[in-house]
């Protein structure tokens, strides 16, 4: 079994749980502890740390990191599918799942999004309900709301 390592960063939206099993990012979380085996060290984030500092400065729009998250097929298609909406937009559950022509899963697709664990890096907080309402983000609505916001100042 691979060693996992986290590093805890700050950032404008609370501290910040990144996870590694040393050769991928695995996990983005807020409000998050880290597992009691991992391991402390933050050598394997160097280039996460980077690229997290560039989007809250407003400068990168894009990641790209070597990203792994363990997922049912459906879910891997659908967060497959969020890394693809752009920067400062949004998009309904709806979008989402006709996008992946399966256009009556939209639940489907809100429940991907809620098991996603590579927050920011894996943009969920672009998918919102129809009408535009937010609706629900596992690490606060104000989480949400500040990402939107910051991303149509960018």
């Amino acid at each position: 079994m691979p060693a996992a390592y986290y590093h805890l960063l700050p950032s404008p939206l609370g501290e910040l749980l990144l996870a590694s099993d040393g050769e991928f990012l695995t996990g983005v979380q807020m409000d998050a502890a880290p597992d009691p085996a991992a391991i402390a060290d933050p050598k394997p984030f160097a280039e996460a740390v980077r690229q997290l500092k560039a989007y809250f400065a407003g400068e990168l729009t894009r990641f790209d990191l070597p990203c792994r998250q363990h997922g049912t097929e459906f879910q891997q298609r659908v967060w497959g599918e969020l890394v693809h909406i752009p920067f400062g937009e949004q998009v309904t559950y709806r979008q989402v799942a006709e996008r992946l022509r399966q256009p009556t899963a939209a639940r489907a697709v809100g429940s991907a999004n809620g098991r996603n664990r590579l927050g920011i890096v894996v943009p969920c907080h672009r998918v919102v309900a129809a009408g535009g309402a937010l609706g629900g983000y596992d690490w606060g609505l104000w989480r949400k709301e500040w990402l939107l916001a910051h991303e149509r100042r960018a």
